[in-house]
């Protein structure tokens, strides 16, 4: 039977061996809290922009959109404030972004490109944290699930635009 504690070892190291170095990962979550890897092998991810985000959870309270997001994607996703208002980042397979057909919808991150991708423990600011942590190796959204969102926020982004 396993523990938190040491489920939380094993997605650290499955995370940190998207870095051809695992080592320094584990040694950037020790010192920095955020290690950067880099992205298109074991997980990929999709830019998801906050208010479009808000727009569709109706609500920019971080514990009702970390509830929402985890039902509705089921999956791993990290926020990150540092761009204006904040960014959250969804994982998905890494080979998804080798095929990834929405640009004009959301933008993803796969072959060169890296992300900050929090410590496990990390699950509030400040700082990049985990909305959604990861509960088991491999636990990623489902893309057709982010799209569906992100078009879902900007219609209503649209919408509350309109006079």
């Amino acid at each position: 039977m396993y523990t938190q504690e040491g489920l939380d070892r094993e997605i650290a190291e499955w995370l940190s061996r998207e870095h051809p170095m695992p080592t320094q990962a584990q040694m950037e979550w020790a010192t920095q809290g955020v290690a950067l890897l880099p992205l298109g092998n074991r997980f990929a991810a999709v830019r998801m922009p906050s208010d479009v985000v808000h727009a569709v959870a109706e609500s920019d309270d971080r514990g009702d959109v970390a509830v929402f997001l985890g039902e509705l994607l089921g999956g791993s996703i990290i926020f990150d404030r540092r761009c204006a208002g904040g960014t959250y980042y969804a994982l998905i397979q890494g080979h998804a972004g080798l095929v990834w057909a929405y640009e004009e919808v959301a933008t993803c991150l796969g072959h060169g490109t890296y992300l900050g991708v929090p410590r496990i423990d990390r699950q509030q600011p400040p700082g990049t944290y985990w909305v959604v942590p990861p509960r088991y190796e491999g636990d990623l959204c489902t893309p057709r699930l982010i799209v569906d969102l992100v078009k879902a926020g900007r219609i209503r982004l649209s919408e509350q635009a309109e006079p």
